[in-house]
């Protein structure tokens, strides 16, 4: 690889960690750990039933005597219920955390203090998460909307660019950006595709973006394994450019695009996004590699929610993958409870228009649709898309699935959790 080459490689990749740190970062080690553990192995709960958290402080791996915590205790995203703060004088304590008297999650949270610096540690108790049920209303003519929408986009022609990626292409597979035309004229979709160069028909993997303006480097590596893989953007910007770009935009321009035209369900900013991902499913059955059936759709947070939302609008799609899903039970605050990303309830005047709007767009009402396999995975402690939210879209879900719970994550993963998926989307598509 040349020298400048090598240079933007290094910036895309610290673009895409840049732009993502807010919702998918891994948990930075600390000196000092704040572990907390509900007294339940699962951490599940009945309604009803008393919880006890169980909190250590160590540093160097050894309890952390006389240390100052503060601590609080509630349903989460909601206001505590129970503050109190202490001193612990051999680095434990057990904290009663009551109960809920709903299905729900009860999140504890203790901060401690220790020589000028504040650590953080949470942990979430579930109760009866598999009786969670949405707030958000199924509209009547939920269905039309998109169906119409849908042959509304397919009188535009797809007008496929692909320019190759030279630097970017493997032994295996070629690589391209793809340009194609999104559900109006002059509206375009950018993605990276990846198609295995041996002659052949292969299935195909669509890749949906988490939140955030970030070039793309597509996913060459399971191309290799013999798979197109698509990976898209959905801001109708090529996935490509200097990586300065993205930051200007995501500060400027796109600042704030969840919220955008929220008062207007035909001019609500995902319209273009949930079609885009039709288009990128029309684009990958034009592919003469393509084998015409095996088709799997993965992603997380935002990702997560285009995944399910794929699924729930293409019958086409035949397998999904996602990851603690944004968008789900955005109604949640407006009923005393956690709401989705991006929270739009939470803090903001509610009105009437942008209720309605989210109907529409809620991934809760896209699941109630889906009638193909599913792996899902999430985990308790996540302040990002809380559990409350996702459960309220998986308990939707009728079709075959598989939840993958790893209880103490955050809005991010742990290794064995991709892991999985990938053998599971493997195994469907590849049959390994």
């Amino acid at each position: 690889m040349k020298t400048n080459e090598l240079i933007r490689f290094v910036l895309c990749y610290l673009i895409v960690f840049t732009l993502s740190a807010r919702l998918q970062a891994q948990p930075v080690e600390k000196m000092v750990k704040v572990a907390i553990a509900p007294d339940h192995a699962d951490w599940v709960y009945k309604t009803g039933e008393p919880t006890k958290f169980k909190v250590t402080v160590t540093k160097n791996s050894e309890l952390l005597k006389n240390v100052k915590i503060s601590y609080e205790v509630g349903p989460e995203m909601l206001s505590p219920v129970l503050k109190e703060s202490t001193v612990l004088t051999d680095g434990n304590l057990v904290i009663s955390g009551g109960t809920l008297k709903e299905p729900g999650f009860l999140r504890c949270k203790v901060v401690a203090e220790f020589d000028g610096l504040k650590y953080e540690g949470l942990a979430t108790a579930a109760f009866n998460p598999e009786l969670i049920k949405p707030t958000v209303e199924y509209p009547a003519d939920f269905v039309q909307y998109w169906e119409k929408a849908k042959q509304e986009l397919a009188t535009v022609p797809m007008d496929v660019k692909l320019t190759l990626l030279p630097d970017r292409c493997t032994e295996k597979s070629n690589v391209y950006q793809a340009n194609i035309q999104n559900y109006k004229p002059g509206m375009r979709l950018y993605g990276i595709v990846s198609i295995p160069k041996k002659p052949g028909k292969y299935p195909a993997l669509l890749r949906v973006p988490g939140a955030g303006v970030r070039p793309y480097n597509g996913d060459a590596a399971t191309a290799d394994l013999g798979m197109i893989t698509f990976e898209i953007g959905i801001h109708g910007i090529s996935v490509t450019m200097d990586p300065s770009v993205y930051l200007d935009l995501g500060k400027t321009t796109l600042d704030g695009y969840p919220f955008f035209n929220l008062d207007d369900k035909d001019k609500y900013y995902y319209k273009r996004v949930y079609l885009g991902c039709v288009r990128a499913i029309d684009f990958l059955y034009s592919l003469p590699e393509f084998d015409g059936s095996n088709l799997a759709v993965t992603g997380g947070s935002q990702g997560g929610a285009l995944t399910i939302v794929s699924a729930g609008l293409d019958s086409r799609v035949k397998y999904i993958a996602a990851f603690y899903p944004a968008l789900c039970d955005l109604t949640g605050y407006l009923n005393n409870r956690a709401g989705g990303w991006p929270h739009m309830f939470r803090d903001q005047k509610v009105v009437k228009e942008k209720i309605e709007t989210t109907k529409y767009y809620d991934v809760v009402n896209f699941a109630k649709n889906v009638k193909v396999p599913g792996f899902y995975s999430w985990g308790f402690n996540d302040v990002t898309c809380p559990p409350t939210s996702t459960f309220s879209a998986y308990n939707s879900i009728s079709a075959p699935k598989e939840l993958f719970i790893m209880q103490e994550t955050g809005h991010w993963t742990y290794p064995e959790q991709n892991e999985k998926s990938k053998q599971w989307l493997l195994g469907k598509l590849m049959g390994k």
